[in-house]
């Protein structure tokens, strides 16, 4: 063993011996100090020594970065570990797990704060958009336009500008929960507000309920907000109990009510509205299905519209010729059938308030547009259409086991009871039907 007094220029000059992988070189200040360099010129300092009778070597640093009197110290703290018959490795180990243990601790304790801080700081309002956004890139969920609105719409504030009326908005039934963390939502907190809500604004608050109760199962799945939302106190008996049931509606068209109905809805200014009117009646669709209709939807050869549909993506009924004389006299402004310049959607959005209009001018008794749907499948008992044949230009799921697996209706027997209800509907209106060859003449003119 080749040992001298350690020295920067020593150090510097020592190179490994021709013929070897390493060569040492040892201190005779601290013993056990010793610097190997390998064939490739890499260079370090290292401590060995004897700990029951075998020998242990470590690696201290690179010289580089120890300078000699470090390593010094460093061989002699190492050389008082195993005079006192203790493992350096060992010594060494223990210390990093500990360095690490605390780190642990430390990372443990901030990710604990940041969780207190998020679990204080999270409201329903906050977390609201965020559902929303969520379940409209999840496209299993479904939601039509109108689904999305009425969500921005529940929870929005009051006091906003309207785009049809002077007067200011009110605020959604779920504002008033809005601020508040979801960790504070709790069973008494959810029946208060549903008490107070059913006193002013029972239908508003009982669709806030359901959609609120979805919102809180999403929660309870979701990784950030699962741990603040251990339970669903939208399930509360007594919140069910203050909102109570919805009422039936009755609101539909009776047959002696048709001439009326028709002759002011023909009448009002704005044609694509008018339109829409009369064939959301003569097809018992959706409202918001065929107000998104496009012309790309329609087809005038072969006689069939296209329609989204909630219960499968789409369907096809068929288009009567009364029905494809109104579209083809709209304006084709838009990829869409029933379009609205002055609508952010580019078609028609609400068409309630004209029709409002026309059934207080036409002297009848409170009519929705979900009535025209009602109404399209109370008439058709009239000319005893298969409930399965309704049901299906409706988009209703099929009920039963024989429609729901051995009957499939082609279009064209859909277009035979369908062109018999439209025939029908406009005798009784008074407003003269459509014939086939007309229909041909309109399109191919």
């Amino acid at each position: 063993m080749k040992k001298i007094k350690f020295a920067a220029g020593r150090v510097e000059e020592f190179a490994c011996e021709g013929g070897k992988s390493q060569s040492f070189l040892w201190d005779t200040t601290s013993p056990g100090l010793g610097l190997r360099v390998t064939s490739k010129g890499a260079k370090s300092y290292i401590f060995q020594g004897k700990l029951d009778g075998a020998t242990i070597r470590l690696t201290i640093g690179d010289p580089r970065t120890w300078d000699i009197a470090k390593a010094q110290a460093e061989a002699r703290r190492l050389k008082v570990l195993l005079d006192n018959g203790q493992d350096p490795r060992k010594v060494r180990d223990d210390a990093l797990a500990a360095e690490r243990d605390a780190r642990a601790l430390q990372e443990a304790v901030i990710v604990a704060e940041q969780e207190k801080q998020l679990l204080e700081s999270v409201t329903l309002g906050g977390v609201w958009p965020e559902y929303i956004a969520d379940r409209i890139a999840t496209r299993e969920a479904g939601w039509s336009e109108h689904h999305i609105a009425a969500h921005r719409k529940i929870i929005q504030d009051g006091g906003q500008p309207r785009k049809r009326s002077p007067a200011l908005t009110k605020a959604g039934p779920l504002w008033s929960l809005s601020s508040l963390r979801l960790i504070d939502l709790t069973n008494e907190r959810v029946e208060a507000w549903a008490r107070e809500e059913a006193k002013i604004r029972p239908s508003s608050a009982r669709l806030a309920w359901r959609l609120l109760k979805a919102f809180m199962n999403w929660c309870a799945s979701h990784k950030t907000y699962s741990n603040m939302v251990t339970s669903n106190p939208t399930k509360s008996a007594r919140v069910r109990e203050s909102l109570g049931k919805e009422k039936r509606r009755h609101d539909v068209l009776q047959r002696e009510m048709l001439e009326s109905w028709f002759s002011a809805v023909r009448k009002i200014g704005n044609p694509v509205i008018a339109a829409y009117l009369q064939v959301l009646l003569l097809t018992g669709a959706r409202r918001e299905e065929l107000a998104a209709l496009k012309w790309t939807d329609v087809n005038f050869q072969w006689g069939s519209i296209k329609l989204s549909d909630k219960v499968e993506d789409f369907r096809m009924v068929p288009l009567t010729p009364f029905v494809a004389q109104l579209l083809a006299n709209l304006p084709r402004r838009n990829a869409f059938v029933f379009s609205s310049p002055a609508s952010a959607s580019g078609h028609i959005a609400e068409p309630r308030i004209a029709h409002n209009e026309a059934v207080a001018v036409a002297n009848l008794p409170q009519l929705t547009l979900h009535g025209l749907r009602r109404s399209f499948a109370t008439l058709s008992e009239w000319i005893e259409m298969p409930n399965g044949i309704a049901a299906q230009i409706q988009g209703h799921a099929p009920q039963g086991v024989r429609e729901q697996n051995y009957i499939r209706r082609p279009l064209d027997l859909l277009r035979v009871w369908h062109a018999k209800i439209e025939v029908w509907i406009l005798e009784q209106a008074c407003v003269e039907p459509v014939s086939l060859p007309a229909l041909l003449r309109v399109v191919g003119a």
